[in-house]
């Protein structure tokens, strides 16, 4: 039996240092990507084309959790094996501050003004000791400015048919980094963002919306230790589209729907000016949800996300809580 016990303990030692150098053997920049910063992927679904209440000043806060227990690599198919048990769990909380003003400045649309403040807490936790990503501890994350343009309502016999709005999306790189770690609040970098966002009234009950961002991404002068001594690293562009259709089912009251986003990038992250190939990142996410119109002032929303075809980034399940007020 001691003889059995021995090589039975012996078996599983060598598993595991097996398992540690595939795992270390897989530690370089080629095989971590995740470059993207978080941008806005279920943030924002429903009525989306236009404030819900006219111009004057809005505020908004969105509490969003985010689990994952299953990282993808550049073919789709899990990065780790299943022992490694990888969980990730991030509360994200935007504060945002809205003015929309009653001044058309431009081809008819009005001018306004939109900043969110994030805060991001992130828990990541493996069942092996092993060189693995790690996540930065709780923090402010990169604050975002975006002038934007909103048109009025195109009207019909029975009430809106369609409205629209563009955004310049500006991302500060003031969030919490540290480069010790693959996951942080902060991208430390700077990304423009820019939207259209678009909401029709197939009746007056029905409603599809959709937000499209493309993302732009400056250089990391400080990128993360997965890039080994790299002086410099530029996430890939990227495009990324929230979309949503809602019916109303109680008159001024609730609509509910199906909703998702996409993201897509479309071009190579670069290590010291020079592409790596095998790292884009892509996701689709679907699920239900609802807005319930507290007043013609306050409004609630609520969506449900389930992630798949995730490429180079983790693959999980979204909970999105949003609550607007407009003064």
């Amino acid at each position: 039996m001691r003889g059995r016990n021995f090589i039975q303990k012996k078996t599983v030692i060598t598993v595991q240092i097996c398992l540690l150098c595939w795992i270390g053997a897989m530690a370089p920049a080629s095989s971590f990507a995740y470059d993207l910063p978080p941008v806005n992927l279920g943030f924002t679904s429903f009525l989306d084309g236009g404030p819900p209440a006219g111009p004057g000043f809005y505020f908004t806060q969105y509490i969003q959790y985010w689990r994952s227990d299953s990282f993808r690599d550049k073919d789709g198919d899990r990065l780790f094996p299943k022992v490694v048990n990888e969980d990730l769990r991030v509360w994200i909380s935007l504060t945002q501050f809205i003015y929309q003003s009653n001044q058309p400045i431009l081809f008819g649309g009005k001018w306004g003004l939109d900043v969110i403040i994030p805060y991001v807490s992130a828990d990541l936790d493996y069942d092996i000791d092993a060189p693995l990503p790690q996540a930065n501890s709780s923090g402010i994350g990169d604050v975002l400015v975006g002038p934007f343009l909103q048109w009025d309502p195109i009207m019909g016999p029975a009430g809106p048919r369609f409205m629209h709005r563009v955004e310049f999306q500006l991302i500060f790189p003031t969030g919490k980094y540290d480069a010790d770690r693959e996951i942080n609040p902060g991208s430390h970098f700077f990304s423009f963002n820019p939207y259209w966002a678009s909401t029709l009234f197939i009746t007056p009950r029905w409603t599809l919306s959709t937000r499209i961002h493309y993302l732009w991404n400056a250089k990391n002068n400080d990128p993360n230790r997965a890039f080994g001594d790299a002086d410099d690293t530029q996430a890939g562009q990227a495009m990324h589209v929230n979309f949503a259709s809602a019916f109303e089912v109680i008159p001024m009251k609730l609509r509910l729907g199906l909703n998702g986003y996409y993201l897509k990038q479309l071009t190579d992250t670069k290590v010291d000016g020079k592409a790596l190939n095998g790292r884009k990142e892509q996701v689709l996410a679907l699920g239900p949800g609802f807005v319930l119109h507290l007043s013609k002032d306050t409004h609630f929303f609520f969506n449900l996300y389930f992630e798949t075809a995730a490429e180079n980034r983790p693959e999980g399940e979204r909970l999105n809580f949003r609550l607007v007020h407009h003064f």
